[in-house]
């Protein structure tokens, strides 16, 4: 019986030995063969769920547009605001699409294009149709518009005067000095019964087709960049959208602004230009495409409130 009872009594010591063990071993550190792999597979993890996040970026700046087929590497000139903004906004779509670009901002309206023409840019962003073609017949240039991308309503802001119902007589008016532009602000006074200019003389009018003047407006021809900086100088300035942008308006602040349904949203639409040669390029097609993505256009929405209007 005594040995019976040692040997049992053993066996439950030893039991409650190796219990007491494995709750030891259980509150220790993993070996560090254990603790190396299990670090790597979540490293693995992480970069497998890196690369997927990379991914659905990519594809999410590429949307539904095919990237060409090689990419390309274009340098494109543009105003500052909006034109430079909106291109930037589009970087990471276009580098998506095989497009990498550089931009090149300008504040007049010649360089850019004599800079298409001559080849130092491959494209450039921040003209209408009727300017680009009075420049290439002007200039002997040939220059092509390869599509629109928006419209800026352009609008009459006030000076020294704020009333547009009291004009004083002799009232300063400032418009842009090149042709079309000219006509336009021209147009827009006309609109809005300041001024009457002859009948028919459309986009080539000038102050001298102005045929009634009842408060003997001094129409003032300034180049269209100076406008926004001779405004305190002059009672009332006709300004483009992107001038009037880059000086800090708000389209609230026109007096009166080309009406954004009118035929005017399709003439003066805002166009990306390349040379002849360059016209039928798949990468020119493919840089209006992404311009006229829904991104793009929300973008352009969004940002300025009225100022610039996508248009396709």
């Amino acid at each position: 019986m005594k040995k019976s009872f040692a040997v049992t009594l053993a066996a439950v010591l030893a039991a409650a030995s190796l219990s007491a063990c494995g709750a030891s071993n259980a509150s220790e550190p993993a070996p560090a063969a254990s603790t190396e792999a299990a670090a790597s597979e979540a490293a693995s993890e992480a970069g497998a769920t890196e690369t997927a996040a990379s991914v659905e970026t990519t594809e999410a700046a590429a949307g539904d547009i095919t990237p060409l087929a090689e990419s390309v590497d274009i340098k494109i000139g543009a105003s500052a605001s909006p034109h430079a903004e909106i291109l930037e906004a589009a970087k990471d779509q276009l580098a998506a699409a095989g497009i990498n670009v550089e931009i090149v901002t300008y504040n007049d309206y010649v360089q850019p294009n004599l800079a298409v023409d001559q080849g130092e840019l491959d494209a450039n962003y921040f003209q209408h149709q009727p300017y680009l073609d009075d420049f290439n017949e002007e200039h002997g240039t040939k220059i092509v518009s390869v599509g629109k991308i928006h419209y800026e309503p352009f609008g009459l802001y006030a000076g020294k005067s704020k009333d547009l119902n009291n004009i004083a007589d002799g009232a300063q008016i400032a418009v842009p000095n090149d042709t079309t532009n000219e006509a336009r602000a021209l147009q827009l006074l006309q609109d809005n019964g300041i001024i009457t200019l002859k009948d028919g003389v459309g986009l080539e009018a000038t102050k001298q087709d102005i045929v009634e003047n009842p408060h003997n407006i001094d129409i003032l021809e300034v180049e269209a960049a100076q406008i926004p900086r001779s405004i305190d100088s002059v009672d009332y300035a006709c300004m483009n959208g992107n001038y009037a942008i880059e000086a800090g308006f708000k389209p609230s602040d026109a007096l009166v602004q080309e009406n954004p349904d009118s035929d005017a949203a399709q003439t003066f639409g805002n166009v990306v230009a390349v040379s002849d040669a360059n016209k039928d390029s798949e990468w020119a097609a493919k840089l209006v495409e992404v311009l006229h993505s829904a991104e793009i256009e929300k973008y352009i929405n969004d940002t300025y409130e009225g100022g610039v209007i996508p248009v396709q």
